[in-house]
């Protein structure tokens, strides 16, 4: 343990600050862009003390209406994929970085459930895109969890992702 730092409770919170060690030494700022984490990634990164040397902000679009007007993505995108589908997450990653100007977003949608889900689409399906400036990563993860856990496992994917991201060579 370092002086005069408390040991961390939250894992989660562990993984922010490697998200954030990581980004302030390569310069690269980030933006979010959540919907069903509610925000919880920008709150875990926001935990580290120093966040504001690389954290620019972030979106909570939980409606399809704020995902097209704060963000960009595409009314067509929703309309043809749905607002929890690879295309969105990507559209609001990119959305991200540009309306935020970041080098690096992450974008977070799914459904956390209990409710929501369809045979097509079930509860905790999420996807998960981190922008850059040639490139956008994606992952698609279903999760079994309650509301709670599903949102938790959302961001700690998120997380990890974003630093797999900006610690690629």
């Amino acid at each position: 343990m370092t002086a005069g730092r408390a040991p961390t409770v939250d894992p989660l919170v562990d993984l922010a600050r490697a998200v954030q060690a990581a980004c302030v030494a390569r310069e690269l700022t980030v933006a979010t862009a959540e919907s069903c984490t509610g925000g919880l990634v920008s709150h875990l990164l926001t935990e580290v003390p120093g966040a504001s040397a690389y954290f620019a902000g972030g979106v909570v679009s939980y409606s399809d209406r704020v995902k097209v007007d704060a963000l960009g993505v595409p009314t067509l995108t929703i309309e043809r994929y749905g607002a929890v589908s690879a295309q969105a997450a990507r559209a609001m990653a990119v959305g991200a970085r540009e309306r935020l100007g970041t080098k690096v977003a992450v974008a977070v949608t799914g459904i956390a459930g209990p409710d929501g889900g369809s045979a097509g689409k079930p509860v905790g399906l999420t996807f998960i895109a981190v922008a850059r400036a040639r490139r956008t990563e994606l992952e698609r993860h279903v999760w079994h969890g309650s509301r709670d856990a599903n949102k938790r496992s959302s961001a700690e994917a998120a997380l990890r992702l974003l630093l797999r991201v900006v610690t690629a060579p």
